[in-house]
């Protein structure tokens, strides 16, 4: 088994499918359109989805709001150098909700994103070496 995708609920189609790929540098693999049953998928990533976890948008039709709920913490993100990425992600109009910088109570370098419907991307400094469980 492997993990295929996360589906967030999106207001805005276009709008989340500009912060994904202009914003993070992700791509869009696909979209389709289902009008008879009011709803839209996109799906972003950067690989094929066949070698890695990708995002599903789902845009349902005249939904313009959602509750983000007190379950849902965070998409996580590694990124080569956690200060770069957020000003890169700055220059292009992203919101950074959590400056870089250490974890609490540890040395992970990470910061923190909100998308367009305000859904939270962690930041990941890449790490040298992984320790394993």
């Amino acid at each position: 088994m492997r993990i295929l995708h996360t589906m967030l609920r999106v207001t805005d189609l276009t709008r989340s499918i500009n912060f994904y790929t202009e914003v993070l540098g992700m791509k869009l693999l696909r979209q389709s359109d289902n009008p008879e049953y009011k709803y839209t998928l996109a799906f972003v990533g950067y690989g094929d989805e066949k070698d890695g976890a990708v995002l599903e948008l789902t845009y349902n039709y005249g939904v313009e709001q959602y509750e983000l709920g007190t379950a849902f913490g965070h998409i996580a993100l590694e990124v080569d150098d956690v200060y770069k990425a957020c000003a890169d992600i700055r220059a292009r109009g992203g919101v950074i909700s959590r400056e870089p910088g250490p974890v609490k109570g540890g040395s992970t370098e990470i910061a923190f994103v909100r998308d367009p419907d305000n859904y939270a991307i962690e930041l990941i400094q890449k790490k040298a070496n992984y320790q394993t469980l």
